[in-house]
């Protein structure tokens, strides 16, 4: 664990004064728009089930596009079935794990998880819980270290006398449980709501780190991680 406690010596969580710099984000839209061609080019998928999960605090509306270029791909995707997740993150692992094996029995197939940011950390954390149900795990901006004490929000949390603490050390305790199941793990320097360098997992030999240059919003609507995203579903389909 000595590659993780240096991590963590180097974190710090980014300054909500940098916040502003997340609207940038936005401009991925047109571009997600006028690259949407050469998107549906990439390999495509054979019904192959994909769960997509949102960040904190958000439903599966935010996801909407990715999930509509999944399908687009034709790989059968769901979302996590809420306007809204819960702010337990104990609830929300429990509802994505019921959903998980719904999906994996109705297919008869193992499924791969997309999740953004919080969504990434429920889709690792189903994998760890059940491996012989989750085929290849992929997140964006999810923070591996520390869970809420390296974002933007951890002031707000601590402000709710939440121990962000004992949050950080009960990631490490689950995290001594190697996972099995592949992993890219998407993220960007530019990202202000996660520190990039929580989003780093040094203790797993089965996770890929792939560094893009968006913001945490434009992370779901962002075309080089569509492409990212279409690509390594693709290989998983392969191998």
């Amino acid at each position: 664990m000595e590659s993780t406690t240096k991590t963590i010596e180097l974190l710090q969580p980014p300054p909500r004064s940098g916040l502003f710099r997340e609207a940038r984000g936005l401009l991925e839209l047109p571009r997600l728009l006028l690259c949407m061609r050469t998107l549906a080019r990439q390999p495509r998928g054979r019904g192959e089930p994909v769960l997509v999960l949102p960040g904190y605090g958000a439903g599966d509306i935010s996801t909407v596009l990715l999930q509509s270029y999944l399908r687009l791909l034709g790989y059968r995707v769901r979302g996590q079935g809420r306007r809204k997740n819960s702010q337990d993150v104990s609830d929300q692992l429990g509802r994505v794990l019921k959903r998980l094996v719904s999906f994996s029995r109705k297919g008869r197939q193992k499924v791969r998880i997309v999740g953004w940011s919080l969504g990434g950390y429920l889709a690792r954390e189903a994998a760890r819980e059940r491996p012989d149900l989750v085929r290849q795990v992929i997140t964006l901006g999810t923070p591996v270290v520390g869970g809420p004490k390296y974002t933007v929000i951890a002031h707000s949390f601590r402000r709710r006398g939440i121990d962000i603490d004992a949050i950080e050390a009960q990631i490490q305790m689950r995290n001594r449980v190697s996972l099995t199941t592949p992993v890219t793990a998407i993220y960007s320097r530019m990202d202000r709501v996660v520190a990039w360098r929580a989003c780093i997992d040094n203790d797993c030999s089965q996770v890929e780190h792939v560094e893009v240059g968006t913001t945490h919003l434009g992370l779901g609507i962002c075309p080089e991680v569509y492409s990212i995203i279409a690509d390594r579903l693709a290989k998983e389909i392969v191998e």
